[in-house]
């Protein structure tokens, strides 16, 4: 029998470990790239020299003409998956810099030849559009002070930031903080998959406790954000360097890449709805988005590096765990699922709570009272950095997610039977 449970536990891991290999899944740091490069061969240095000074260029509105004077480098030295991010990377953030170094009032419309046509074909390599990603500012955007130390707040630095001090720093990275507590209940969410294939009722059950447990962390973290980033500084200094160009008032028309397309092509900013743990969450507890809410969800995985995106479409096109709940008559399972459900609520209400003091808030006290130069002003009071509705958006994806819990507890076949 002890042999049994052991060759049994083996093999879980093996299917794990072989998951986590096609998902392009860390099983401690979840989607985020595993120990980002932080150097380029010597032939991009143009790109890094740009992308190491970007806040001073920016305050210095150097930045756009040193890169009309960049050489149109081509891509064919980037060899490895990490260098290819790193360019992605670099290539973004001056994008958002050289597009937005003006503030609200003289956007870019047309992003130069230099930039666009290498970044282009760096996206077509990776699989991403080229644009600044939650993938590229967050996930792959960290190193650590010292490489003998942990993964902690106080003991990591961002590769490249944008003017906004301390608050931007913060901002990416407890965003970062967020997605390594999501790490557990990816592992969850592939141990309930796996459980569901054999209908194993205590595999189900066990994943599902790891998820919540995941999203309670989850939420732990993202409270940091109260600590680290000042509401006027992320509203009036960082928020407009992670806006783009589609369903923006400021590019309505959207971008003109040089040497890429004739006409302008419209993308969306870094949005935490290009985070792909949640949207497995979603998926793995069958809270299906509707309408104009799930349209936006679904076409933001354009935005996830494609083994990311893929496990959402595998974990989607499962047989319905909440339907297996609830034929299944088995209230311990039902709780666990609820328990789940629950936290997800609780996360996407503090998220609520969030975007109201960091993006309403001081929007509307900037549009009373003039805005700084740089700040968004009035133009993305109502929107967020992806292009949505944002309050319509995030009330959406929370009330969907409430109505997916399992309100009567159903009854075990011992129960059925008295």
């Amino acid at each position: 029998m002890e042999y049994r449970v052991e060759h049994m536990e083996t093999n879980c891991r093996e299917t794990l470990q072989a998951d986590f290999d096609a998902f392009d899944i860390s099983e401690e740091l979840g989607f985020i790239l595993e120990e980002p490069l932080t150097r380029l061969p010597d032939y991009y240095r143009v790109w890094l020299d740009l992308a190491n000074n970007l806040m001073h260029l920016i305050e210095s509105r150097k930045l756009r003409d040193l890169v009309h004077k960049m050489p149109v480098l081509s891509p064919h030295l980037l060899s490895s998956h990490r260098e290819l991010r790193l360019a992605h990377l670099a290539l973004g953030f001056i994008s958002m810099g050289y597009v937005w170094q003006e503030g609200q009032h003289a956007p870019a419309q047309i992003l130069p030849k230099a930039l666009a046509w290498p970044y282009w074909r760096i996206s077509r390599k990776l699989g991403l559009p080229p644009i600044l990603t939650y993938a590229d500012s967050v996930l792959a955007n960290w190193k650590l002070k010292d490489p003998t130390g942990d993964m902690e707040i106080g003991n990591m630095e961002l590769i490249f930031s944008f003017p906004g001090g301390d608050s931007c720093r913060g901002f990416f990275m407890v965003s970062l903080l967020v997605e390594m507590a999501a790490s557990s209940g990816i592992a969850g969410a592939l141990e309930v998959m796996h459980a569901m294939k054999i209908s194993d009722l205590i595999g189900i059950q066990k994943g599902l406790i790891k998820v919540t447990q995941s999203l309670k962390k989850m939420k732990e973290k993202f409270q940091l954000m109260h600590n680290h980033v000042e509401p006027t500084a992320f509203h009036g200094t960082l928020r407009i360097f992670v806006s783009g160009w589609r369903d923006n008032p400021m590019l309505p028309r959207g971008l003109l890449y040089e040497g890429v397309s004739n006409e302008p092509i419209s993308l969306s900013g870094g949005s935490a709805a290009q985070s792909s743990a949640i949207q497995c969450f979603d998926a793995l507890l069958c809270i299906q988005h509707e309408g104009e809410t799930g349209a936006f969800l679904t076409r933001m995985r354009d935005y996830m590096p494609p083994a990311h995106r893929q496990l959402i479409e595998t974990l989607t096109v499962c047989p319905s765990l909440r339907d297996f709940i609830v034929t299944c008559s088995s209230s311990d399972l039902c709780q666990a699922y609820n328990s789940c459900v629950s936290a997800l609520v609780d996360l996407r209400n503090y998220h609520l709570n969030t975007v109201t003091r960091y993006v309403i808030v001081p929007g509307n006290h900037a549009r009373s009272m003039g805005c700084p130069l740089r700040g968004v002003g009035t133009a993305l009071n109502c929107t967020g950095t992806g292009g949505s509705n944002i309050m319509v958006f995030l009330k959406s994806v929370r009330n969907t997610t409430k109505k997916a819990l399992i309100l009567e507890r159903p009854m075990t076949s011992r129960e059925s039977e008295l």
